[in-house]
């Protein structure tokens, strides 16, 4: 290795490290009909500012899933990326569980 490459690659360490490690998200496919796209269910739960009950919340996220893997009822790993679409600023990262529900 050339000191212009130990260079390069110690500069985008560093710049990996400065912008911080990508959001992500777990949650639940709900949709993986349309091609390349899936779509996830994530629940949060908050404690409510008057009453102190948990309350959950749930969101939608579009995300990219490149290979066609994930299907309805998997839940899913999904990271934030640059805006592939109108609607998709996630993509798929991984796995966690296979739905038990027979396709």
């Amino acid at each position: 290795m050339t000191a212009g490459e130990t260079a390069a690659a110690g500069h985008a360490a560093a710049e990996a490290a400065e912008r911080g490690a990508r959001q992500e998200l777990v949650g639940v496919v709900t949709s993986a009909k349309m091609r390349k796209t899936i779509v996830v269910k994530v629940m949060r739960t908050t404690q409510h500012p008057l009453y102190h009950r948990v309350v959950r919340s749930a969101k939608k996220y579009y995300a990219h899933d490149e290979a066609g893997e994930a299907r309805a009822g998997d839940t899913v790993r999904i990271a934030a990326t640059r805006p592939l679409s109108k609607l998709k600023r996630w993509r798929l990262k991984e796995i966690v569980a296979r739905s038990t529900r027979a396709a």
